[in-house]
């Protein structure tokens, strides 16, 4: 699990997270090869049944086109697509092909087909699950009308019968993962199945980043319930949705048996795993040390930071600031650019597309100057800047406990002239913590320099702009989950974007078109874009 997540789980604990069985995953799998014997209509059938969709054109991921004896499938897992020649009942050829193109690119023996999403039930399965749910229904809507909430169970059984019926004839529907407990016949308040139930039993997990990723995961399940109770509470869901659900800490303990934090701050949790024992790895191969650390009064912080801030900006860096409250990063963010200075400020208000940009606009040098509150420490990784500022670094908690400040003045530690200016009146104990730890590292590597003839240079890093997203998504104070990660109906396929700027543009004329349909009081179409284009930010930053 890493809180900087990629494109395969964007933002998401899967490991916490709740999956489909690995059981009828991989009993869904289908095998084909080459020599092998299947008629053309049970290979269609399979692949429907593996939630497969048919298209008579455009291939897209997780569809299939059939044109004569011959059927191309893109799984959805997968860059390329997959051509199966028949010849009556005997599979003749497999290839593998560019899909845009149609151009073979290898031939192959033989390829298993995994299921297009993993919430693949077999059919008799579904039909049981199907009853079952029925049963649940009837029980939840005989105690919603004994209470006399009418509305509510009119709510639940409008939009579980039409779920019921979407899953009975095509074996999937939009929030499935809802009915998970039933799908898979597991027991009332049993854990669902999450990623670590698809790995070897001697998997190696690696957490990264420990310090925030441990506390994420222990309050997951609790800000997961809160959410669902009160979707079960006005009808919008049935009980049994309270189990589709990210695992408790104590589940998520008891299967990750082999694990490796990562950490430049570990925690009381994972120090007291070890028994305080770690591995420590602080030498840097580029002779890179931690920033010098600079003390300065509270009293003139902000002009004496001003004019550190010029003497970078002439040396062609950049600068991060941060403090304590959002109130301070804006209103410092307007105080230096009446002066002159190209300053911005980030903080968990800020649009995720904004956050994005201002990352982004900072490494290419449209601005200078970073402010932002908490936002600064773990994820970003920024070679440019030289000097990290902390303003009311004496102000004990939180935003300046030794790990936050050992993680804040670490920004400034991919430049050769990095710095941490910490702004204090007095040498807290948490101060003292980070500036004894920052020193020691200062040593070894300098020792190590010294040893090995080594003359330390900056990170020279290429600007890649969905890594910023992820690491901007990273850095935020908080991130919402949607109740259905599936793309809401309507929306927009990501592949057809070839840079965040068309994204922009496909966000601003969807909000343009909502703001239009809500003046004319149609509101089931509002609230469509609204999701589509809440869907469509979330994703943006990790494609």
């Amino acid at each position: 699990y890493s809180n900087e997540s990629g494109r395969a789980s964007p933002g998401r604990a899967q490991y916490s997270r709740k999956l489909g069985s690995p059981e009828a995953y991989q009993g869904m799998l289908l095998m084909l090869q080459t020599g092998g014997r299947i008629t053309r209509d049970t290979l269609l059938r399979r692949l429907v049944e593996i939630q497969y969709t048919r298209r008579p054109h455009d291939l897209e991921r997780g569809s299939f086109r059939v044109r004569g004896d011959v059927v191309e499938i893109w799984p959805a897992y997968d860059e390329r697509a997959v051509r199966v020649e028949l010849f009556g009942d005997d599979i003749e050829a497999i290839s593998v092909i560019d899909p845009m193109r149609g151009v073979t690119i290898e031939k192959l023996s033989r390829v298993p087909i995994y299921p297009s999403t993993h919430y693949v039930t077999p059919p008799e399965k579904r039909l049981a699950a199907i009853e079952s749910i029925r049963e649940e229904l009837r029980e939840r809507l005989g105690q919603l009308e004994s209470q006399k909430r009418l509305l509510e169970a009119q709510r639940l059984s409008q939009r579980t019968l039409f779920d019921l019926e979407m899953i009975q004839e095509v074996g999937y529907c939009q929030g499935i993962e809802n009915y998970s407990r039933h799908l898979t016949g597991r027991a009332q308040g049993e854990a669902p199945p999450t990623l670590i139930d698809y790995l070897a039993d001697d998997a190696l997990i690696i957490i990264d980043e420990s310090h925030a990723s441990v506390p994420q995961i222990k309050g997951m399940y609790r800000g997961d319930r809160a959410r669902k109770e009160v979707l079960v509470e006005y009808g919008f869901r049935l009980p049994s949705a309270l189990d589709n659900r990210p695992l408790t800490f104590e589940e998520f303990e008891s299967r990750a048996r082999q694990s490796v934090f990562v950490s430049a701050t570990p925690g009381p949790y994972e120090l007291g795993k070890t028994g305080g024992a770690f591995v420590e790895q602080v030498i840097r191969p580029t002779g890179l040390m931690d920033p010098e650390i600079v003390i300065r009064p509270i009293a003139t912080q902000v002009d004496d930071l001003l004019g550190e801030i010029r003497l970078r900006v002439a040396l062609g860096d950049r600068v991060l600031v941060t403090t304590l409250t959002k109130r301070m990063a804006e209103d410092l963010t307007d105080y230096y650019r009446e002066l002159g200075v190209k300053v911005e400020y980030l903080h968990s208000d800020i649009e995720t597309l904004e956050r994005v940009r201002v990352i982004r606009d900072l490494r290419r040098g449209v601005f200078d100057v970073l402010v932002g509150v908490n936002l600064l420490r773990e994820g970003l990784d920024l070679p440019e800047v030289s000097l990290v500022a902390v303003l009311d670094a004496d102000k004990e908690g939180f935003l300046r406990s030794a790990g936050s400040l050992i993680q804040t003045m670490g920004r400034a530690a991919r430049n050769v002239r990095g710095t941490a200016l910490l702004y204090a009146d007095r040498i807290t104990e948490s101060m003292k913590k980070a500036i004894s730890e920052t020193g020691r590292r200062r040593w070894l590597q300098e020792s190590y320099n010294t040893e090995h003839g080594i003359t330390p240079e900056s990170i020279l890093k290429p600007i890649d702009e969905g890594t910023i997203g992820a690491l901007a998504m990273a850095a935020a104070d908080y991130m919402e989950f949607s109740e259905n990660d599936d793309p809401p109906p309507g929306a927009a396929d990501l592949s057809k974007f070839g840079s965040l700027e068309e994204i922009e543009r496909e966000v601003a004329r969807l909000e343009k078109q909502m703001n239009k349909v809500a003046m004319k009081l149609e509101f089931e179409e509002a609230a469509s874009l609204r999701d589509q284009i809440a869907w469509l930010k979330k994703q943006a930053v990790f494609s």
